[in-house]
């Protein structure tokens, strides 16, 4: 592994679907509504595809997909371009303040996760997608839910976000932590995956609690066992093609992964 056995030194983990937002379904309601207001329906899957991104790359993202292109070249009688996508941005902003307000609880065990992370003495950094301005909105509501990390990046703090390496390399340089392969990343997405491995860093993805399932917990619950197993191993499979070191159903289960690949 590209950690080697080298004890780690800090953990930095995604927001939406991995720490927070149980199936990261609060993004995914919004780019579909915004779509949907210009008369354009794309799908959950079509949505969540560019996940873990700038919401602004996110948006050109689907509006370059093949289907979805074509739909807004029959409504509008030619292809998209920049002002669409600034002026689909301004319209996300606040739908997505209002759903992250109601849609930020922390996920299960993450808290006693975090806790005993720093019982070892590990600092505790995270990044995110999101601007800012809709952190503020997130992060009161996730440490009342009894997450605080140490660092908050976020995607307008740096000139590009996910898969550059740069809000890695920012949350390493503000919690004072390297060499890189000390940094554990955790993270929902592929293109977070991507992140951290281009940023030097050992990456863990989970597959249960985030958008590649994209499942709210009841729903996960109300899945048959054959077909919860077989989501979950064609989940595996995709993130361990994107280049993910471990693979996890929850930020719950780091403990323990930690422990027997004795990086902790």
């Amino acid at each position: 592994m590209s950690a080697g056995r080298e004890r780690l030194k800090a953990v930095l983990l995604d927001w939406a679907g991995t720490t927070v937002d149980y199936g990261s379904r609060a993004p995914t309601e919004v780019f579909i509504e915004i779509f949907r207001r210009r008369g354009v329906l794309i799908s959950q899957a079509e949505a969540r595809g560019p996940m873990g991104r700038a919401k602004h790359e996110h948006i050109a993202e689907i509006l370059s997909l093949p289907r979805v292109s074509a739909l807004w070249r029959e409504k509008y009688g030619e292809l998209h371009t920049d002002a669409d996508v600034r002026a689909m941005y301004d319209d996300f902003l606040p739908l997505q303040k209002s759903t992250l307000a109601r849609g930020s609880d922390v996920i299960a065990g993450v808290p006693e996760t975090i806790a005993e992370l720093r019982s070892h003495g590990l600092k505790i950094g995270s990044s995110t997608g999101y601007t800012r301005e809709l952190m503020d909105v997130v992060r009161p509501i996730a440490a009342i839910g009894g997450y605080e990390p140490d660092v908050v990046i976020c995607s307008d703090d740096v000139p590009a976000g996910r898969p550059a390496p740069w809000m890695n390399f920012l949350a390493a340089q503000r919690l004072n932590v390297y060499p890189m392969n000390t940094i554990f990343v955790v993270d929902d997405t592929p293109v977070g995956i991507a992140a951290a491995k281009n940023a030097g860093m050992p990456a863990c993805a989970v597959s249960l609690t985030g958008n590649s399932m994209g499942l709210s917990a009841d729903e996960v619950a109300n899945l048959s066992e054959r077909d919860r197993a077989n989501r979950l191993t064609q989940i595996e499979d995709e993130f361990r093609a994107a280049g993910a070191d471990y693979v996890i159903e929850s930020v719950a289960d780091l403990p323990q992964l930690l422990r027997q690949h004795a990086l902790i």
